[in-house]
């Protein structure tokens, strides 16, 4: 199986055509061979029947055997004793039985047909056609030797233009890989004229090329914004350090330790951020289970940290069930949270609404909103908005990307727009789980 597999796709189709022509010629071959031996003996029984006839004509009026060869006509009494003149005809008692009952009869390498007729004084006699069956047997062997071998010459005929028809088909495909070999970065393969099977080959080619791009290019960005975003934390973090360890100040290395442990914070919410991420990008994807939101979005309010805007959860429903995993649904709503401390001015408004298909969490806040122009990026991984909501320190730029990216792989969406009080308003859905 591995030979196979390592031989080329030619070569594959080449033997595949050529042992499925051999196997239906060697088919047909055996049967025909089958069938010609009845041919044979079908072909002999006609032209006996056809000498007969008139035999059987002649003898009824009483006139002499009309010359009928190759075949012989003998004319025998009811047992089978010849009355025409000539020597004993071989048949035996069991032989003329089967002849008067019309019966053919075949020995010694000849066929026998025979019909009981009257003659003009009311004699009956036994009318005999027989012929040699000389070189039948050779005639079936033979035959049969010669089927075979042109069933053989018919499959390497078949392989042979296979291969040839092959070639030529997968010609293009071979200047195809050459043209995808030569191609520079940021160019397409030339789209064939004909609208077959290669033209969607090279468009899927180009669309995956877009897409190896695409992926380049957000990890380029994203390395390129980490890098940056780790810096900045090391970097105050070690600025800090040196501060505390060249002052003997008590007070002010204190107050620096502070700084550092802010800092050492911002960088453990960062890389936790990146690793989320590249986990989502590896494809791990946690099982998903019914999971109850009214009582998660309970549970999250509680745990914001003192100091926290004022937080109302406002549900229309005793119950709501997502499908998904319990961790995802306290990422989402923590980093939600978290996102709208930052910017609420006095007041948080959390809802939880349900339908038989699906359920969602709003997340309302009273601070300066999102702009129009800002709403589908604020989703991208790092991405700031430049406004007022930037003016407050802390974020990452990666806690609403890790709710898009969790709620997305889950079949959900994620929407911002604006709240009633004027600020902004985050609207999560999930599929809703089917609760027994």
């Amino acid at each position: 199986m591995t030979w196979w597999r390592g031989r080329s796709l030619q070569a594959r189709i080449t033997v595949l055509a050529a042992t499925i022509t051999l196997g239906c010629l060697l088919g047909l071959a055996a049967l025909a061979a089958a069938k010609l031996s009845p041919l044979l003996i079908d072909s002999v029984d006609r032209e006996l029947t056809g000498a007969l006839a008139p035999a059987s004509a002649e003898v009824s009026a009483g006139r002499a055997l009309p010359t009928t060869a190759p075949v012989t006509v003998r004319v025998l009494d009811i047992s089978g004793t010849p009355v025409d003149g000539g020597a004993p005809s071989g048949l035996s008692g069991a032989d003329v039985g089967l002849l008067k009952a019309g019966q053919p009869v075949q020995q010694d390498g000849a066929r026998y047909l025979g019909a009981v007729v009257s003659t003009p004084d009311g004699t009956q006699r036994l009318v005999v056609a027989g012929a040699g069956l000389v070189g039948f047997s050779a005639a079936v062997h033979y035959g049969g030797v010669w089927l075979v071998v042109v069933a053989s010459v018919g499959a390497l005929v078949a392989g042979l233009a296979t291969w040839l028809v092959v070639r030529l088909a997968l010609r293009p495909v071979a200047r195809m890989r050459g043209t995808v070999r030569a191609l520079p970065p940021g160019a397409r393969l030339p789209l064939p004229d004909s609208h077959d099977e290669l033209r969607a080959l090279a468009e899927e080619f180009n669309a995956l090329l877009e897409r190896q791009e695409q992926a380049s290019e957000r990890l380029r960005r994203f390395t390129g914004d980490a890098a940056h975003e780790l810096r900045s934390p090391v970097a105050s973090i070690r600025v800090q350090a040196e501060v505390a360890v060249t002052n003997p100040d008590p007070e002010l290395s204190q107050e620096t330790l502070g700084d550092i442990l802010t800092e050492a914070e911002r960088l453990s919410s960062l890389l936790d951020g990146l690793l989320s991420l590249a986990r989502s990008d590896a494809g791990e994807v946690p099982p998903a289970e019914p999971v109850e939101l009214v009582s998660e979005v309970r549970a999250a309010v509680s745990r914001l940290p003192a100091g926290a805007p004022e937080t109302r959860v406002s549900n229309a429903v005793a119950q709501a069930w997502a499908w998904a995993a319990h961790g995802e649904i306290e990422l989402v709503l923590d980093n939600l949270l978290r996102n709208a401390c930052r910017y609420a001015r006095g007041e948080i408004v959390v809802s939880v609404l349900a339908s038989r298909s699906s359920v969602r969490v709003v997340v309302d806040d009273d601070g300066p909103g999102i702009a129009p122009e800002h709403r589908e990026k604020v989703f991208d991984r790092f991405y700031r908005v430049s406004d007022d909501r930037a003016r407050i320190t802390g974020g990452t730029g990666l806690g609403l990307a890790m709710v898009a990216e969790t709620v997305r792989r889950r079949g959900g969406r994620v929407q911002v727009g604006e709240s009633p009080d004027g600020g902004a308003r985050f609207q999560v859905t999930w599929r809703a789980a089917p609760v027994s």
